[in-house]
């Protein structure tokens, strides 16, 4: 019987060791360059326990486009402040090896270097229209990558988490609050 393993499509278990070790590689170096040049701080922002100054541009952008349809746009920027101060929250619950991750991912999100090449928004964040964001998260969300993918469902999920778990969302959604005994 002939061997065919060779004309499969796809990727072979070397190939994959190689590009684990390539990803490795390039993120370790990528995390020496923030650390070195202090562009990952790991100070909270002002009023924050968990998010970083960096952090804050990059979630006020993406917040309203995970949320889109749910926020009514007159209160729009109280609303993302007040799922800013609930994600806050929700980092600091965490364990510390998650939140360390979730931080991680911020970084790579935020960092100059690596913004462009793995969102496709090479200008601030602030400068990212809806529709580039949009195409971001679902290029992750749609990515060959169960990292990329990875990524995607824990940023949007925390999203989703902390403007829920809001009170004032509970009446745009219909949820009347927790039973009261």
């Amino acid at each position: 019987m002939p061997d065919t393993t060779a004309d499969a499509p796809g990727i072979n278990r070397r190939q994959l060791l190689k590009l684990g070790l390539f990803g490795t590689a390039v993120l370790t170096t990528v995390g020496g360059i923030a650390s070195l040049g202090g562009c990952s701080a790991d100070t909270p922002a002002q009023g924050f326990q968990q998010l970083r100054k960096d952090d804050l541009p990059m979630l006020r952008r993406v917040i309203p486009v995970v949320l889109v349809g749910a926020l009514p746009a007159e209160q729009q920027a109280a609303i993302v402040e007040g799922v800013l101060l609930a994600l806050d929250n929700n980092l600091n619950q965490l364990s510390p090896s998650l939140n360390t991750q979730l931080l991680q991912l911020f970084d790579l999100l935020t960092l100059g270097v690596t913004r462009g090449a793995v969102t496709g928004i090479w200008g601030s964040w602030e400068n990212a229209s809806d529709e580039a964001v949009q195409a971001f998260l679902k290029r992750w969300e749609n990515s060959s990558f169960a990292l990329l993918q990875q990524g995607q469902n824990a940023l949007t999920n925390l999203i989703l988490l902390s403007c829920y778990s809001t009170p004032a969302s509970w009446p745009q959604c219909g949820y009347p609050g927790p039973p009261r005994i």
